[in-house]
C-alpha cells in the first residue's frame, strides 16, 4: 500500500469516527451536546484535525444526514420488497419510516428538523436524499390515484408521516392508537 493510499484510508477512517460520534453524542444526549470540542475530546484528536474533515458542526450534521437518508432508503425498501400487494408495500413503508424516526431520533432531526447545509427538492440536491424520495416513490406511486402527479402525492404522504413522527416524539399522539393511524392514512391516501 502506498503511503498516498495509506493517508487516504486513515482519513476515511477518522471521518467514519467523527460521524460515529457525533450520532451517538447527539442519540444520548441531543444535537446541543455535539460540539466541535466535545467531539475532539471523544475521538481523541484536535479540533484542527476534526476541521480538516468537516468545517464545523452544519457540515457534520450535513453528513449524518446524508448517511440517514441511505440507512431510511434500505429500511423502506427491505420493509416494502417483502410485500406482493400495493396496499401492503404502502403500510409497510409507513411502519418502517416510522420505526426509523423512533429509532434514530437524532439522525431524523438531522434530516429534517436542522440545518446541515444541505439541498432538498432542487437540482443540486445530494444523492442520497434524492434515493431516500426515491425509495418512498417506488411504492407509493402505484397507489396515487389515476391522473395525479405521483411526486406530488408522495409529498403529501411523506408529509403526513413525518407529521405523524413528529407529534408522536413529541408526546402529542397516544402511542397505542399507533397502527390505527397508519391503516388510516394507507386506506384514505392510497387508492387503487
Amino acid at each position: 500500500m502506498s503511503v498516498a493510499e495509506r493517508k487516504q484510508r486513515d482519513r476515511a477512517v477518522r471521518e467514519r469516527l467523527i460521524l460515529e460520534t457525533a450520532r451517538e453524542l447527539a442519540e444520548q444526549q441531543g444535537w446541543d451536546a455535539v460540539t466541535t470540542r466535545r467531539l475532539a475530546e471523544r475521538i481523541e484528536y484536535s479540533q484542527p484535525v476534526l476541521y480538516s474533515h468537516f468545517r464545523g458542526k452544519r457540515e457534520i450534521i450535513g453528513a449524518v444526514a446524508l448517511q440517514g437518508a441511505t440507512e431510511m432508503a434500505a429500511a423502506v425498501r427491505a420493509a416494502t420488497a417483502a410485500q406482493a400487494d400495493p396496499r401492503a408495500r404502502v403500510a409497510a413503508l409507513a411502519r418502517a419510516y416510522l420505526d426509523f424516526a423512533a429509532r434514530h431520533p437524532a439522525v431524523y432531526d438531522a434530516l429534517f428538523q436542522l440545518d446541515g447545509g444541505l439541498a432538498y427538492a432542487r437540482e443540486d440536491t445530494p444523492e442520497p436524499l434524492k434515493d431516500a424520495f426515491a425509495a418512498l416513490l417506488e411504492s407509493l406511486g402505484e397507489v396515487a390515484g389515476e391522473g395525479v402527479d405521483t411526486g406530488l402525492f408522495t409529498e403529501v404522504f411523506w408529509s403526513s408521516l413525518h407529521g405523524l413522527a413528529t407529534l408522536t416524539r413529541a408526546g402529542r399522539l397516544l402511542p397505542e392508537a399507533a397502527e390505527a393511524r397508519v391503516a388510516l392514512l394507507v386506506d384514505r391516501l392510497a387508492v387503487l
